[in-house]
């Protein structure tokens, strides 16, 4: 199928990778990617690359009329490894769940969800909804305590000899040093990371009765602190003890359910038996030794093949203003969503190649990244956008299934974020001064300005700290305009003279910045080429003059949001007429 000037991109070549592989390896049937994600607490924004990678060449390949699955693989069956940290030192009796399965420790405190995983998957689950992602979910504890994989543990446990050899070749190598990770390792991995050091991870139980790829959860305590003592492969009988209450028990393991195949193993099984053609993997997952590398030859004795797909790289955090302690400081698809759209999130992630690392603002620099985005906006608009922008620009606003909602008014987010401050909630004090932005096509209500509207207001509310926040005087500073230079008063008398003639933000903007260039005796249209480098100096006095008039700071909004906001009777009072 010939592609458009808008698919010359890193998804699409990707996608035309995944196609060709897909019809080698299971002709006629519909493409399979996969995502990976522990809902072992919140899954955070670097989490989000593991699920928007895939789910982005899962989109292309749609667009182009093929059939496709995403699946996103809920790892709740993995063991609670840890007691988070808003929790530990505060609540011990939470130590008490540890090595349990994440399906069968209580929800938080307050949840209304029946256990810790669904609590966590329900917050990934309703963001990835306002992405437009589509997915197909598969609990892995639904799908091990129902025993679909039964005949896939039996063979595991049957070539268990075979796994072993192809774990020993590692596990005498020197682990890796360690780097800075954009996401925890998978818990089984990172709870035999840090219990052994070595590069191997978790590779199963070993001891007296031998090798075995299989972990059983306890019958009494639940936990996964157990080894298996015997197992015999006619039979399948299973013994195993448990390390932490000392129950023991034989089981048959063709009927057994209440187990799992340890993460090294596991991983390379649901490859073959899903058929997974396309999965990224972070960089502690693609190290010599470790998961997925040695899953690329274990996987071959299930009778499948490795999927293809890029290592992803880091994303970071541009600042951190009021984040949880109990989540570690670490935001969430979420907290993102709650002060930028999803086009916004989505096309950060479309924008760089998964080896590329990228951050996502939630300081002032999400201003400047709004800006960029309507910038992006217009070109695609009138044509002048290169290539690979308008390609990540569609992957954005839309998915194969359609368009993604949008503000029907997009007006610039630092100027709802200014106003959203300096109104502090009043919507009809908001409505006034958005109505007043362009006079000619007043906005009629603030539905027109949402969702924007909403997350610009949410992002002052939440990272903005109140030392930041704009508060209008409420009297004149009398003794700052009786200590007034005559320059300072006539600078004054020409922006009051101006006022109600350019009051629109667009006006206003003019008469700010021509003041200063008025008064040195030049035309207030006058260009910064037409302009010695001492008017800059100028404006800027003349600027904070202003803010100190009416804010009592230095700074502040940009001064015709701010101005348009004050009003002109209030300005007036202010500035001393």
């Amino acid at each position: 199928m010939a592609q458009s000037t808008e698919t010359t991109d890193w998804v699409s070549r990707f996608a035309d990778e995944v196609i060709e592989e897909s019809e080698r390896r299971a002709p006629g049937k519909p493409v399979v990617v996969a995502s990976g994600l522990s809902p072992s607490g919140p899954i955070h924004l670097g989490n989000l690359r593991e699920v928007m990678t895939p789910h982005l060449v899962a989109d292309e390949i749609r667009r182009r009329g093929h059939q496709v699955r995403h699946l996103i693989s809920w790892d709740d069956y993995d063991r609670y490894r840890k007691v988070p940290k808003g929790i530990a030192g505060v609540d011990d009796s939470w130590a008490e769940h540890i090595g349990k399965p994440l399906t069968s420790v209580p929800a938080p405190a307050g949840s209304t969800y029946p256990n810790w995983a669904e609590h966590f998957k329900a917050a990934m689950v309703e963001a990835l909804a306002e992405l437009g992602v589509e997915f197909d979910g598969i609990s892995q504890t639904a799908q091990y305590t129902a025993g679909t994989y039964r005949e896939q543990i039996l063979h595991a446990m049957k070539h268990r000899a075979d796994i072993d050899a192809i774990l020993a070749q590692y596990r005498t190598k020197k682990a890796p040093a360690k780097k800075q990770q954009q996401k925890p390792l998978d818990e089984a991995e990172l709870e035999a990371a840090e219990g052994s050091g070595a590069a191997g991870e978790d590779d199963g139980s070993s001891g007296s009765a031998g090798y075995f790829p299989y972990k059983p959860f306890c019958g009494n305590c639940e936990k996964d602190l157990t080894t298996v003592t015997s197992y015999d492969d006619d039979t399948t009988e299973l013994s195993y003890t448990c390390n932490e209450c000392g129950f023991a028990e034989t089981v048959r393991l063709n009927e057994f359910n209440r187990g799992k195949l340890v993460w090294k193993v596991d991983w390379p099984m649901r490859w073959a038996y899903e058929g997974v053609v396309f999965e990224p993997s972070g960089v502690d997952h693609s190290s010599p030794g470790s998961s997925f590398q040695v899953g690329g030859q274990i996987v071959g004795i299930f009778g499948g093949k490795q999927p293809i797909g890029p290592m992803y790289a880091f994303v970071g955090i541009s600042g951190m203003a009021k984040m949880s302690s109990s989540r570690g400081g670490v935001p969430t698809p979420g907290d993102a969503l709650q002060i930028m759209e999803p086009q916004i999130l989505r096309w950060l992630y479309a924008r760089r190649k998964p080896n590329q690392s990228f951050k996502i603002a939630f300081d002032q620099e999400i201003q400047r990244l709004y800006d960029e985005w309507d910038k992006l906006d217009a070109k695609v608009a009138d044509g002048s956008a290169l290539p690979a922008d308008v390609a990540a620009h569609s992957r954005a606003v839309r998915t194969a299934g359609g368009e993604l909602p949008r503000t029907a008014r997009p007006l610039p987010y630092r100027t709802l974020a200014s106003v959203a401050d300096i109104t502090a909630g009043h919507e009809d004090q908001a409505l006034r001064i958005l109505s007043e932005l362009d006079p000619s096509d007043p906005l009629s209500s603030l539905d027109e300005a949402r969702p924007r509207y909403d997350k610009a207001e949410a992002w002052i509310n939440t990272h903005v700290p109140a030392d930041q926040r704009t508060i209008v005087r409420e009297e004149p500073d009398a003794e700052l305009l009786k200590s007034l230079d005559e320059a300072s008063r006539e600078s004054l008398r020409l922006l009051l003279e101006g006022l109600e003639a350019n009051w629109s933000l667009d006006g206003l903007t003019h008469l700010v910045y021509g003041v200063p260039k008025v008064q040195a005796g030049f035309s207030a249209d006058a260009t910064p080429k037409e302009l010695p480098p001492e008017i800059k100096t100028a404006q800027r006095t003349f600027f904070a003059l202003l803010y100190h008039l009416l804010v009592g700071r230095d700074t502040g909004p940009r001064l015709p949001t701010l101005l348009l906001a004050v009003g002109q009777e209030r300005v007036r009072s202010l500035l001393g007429e």
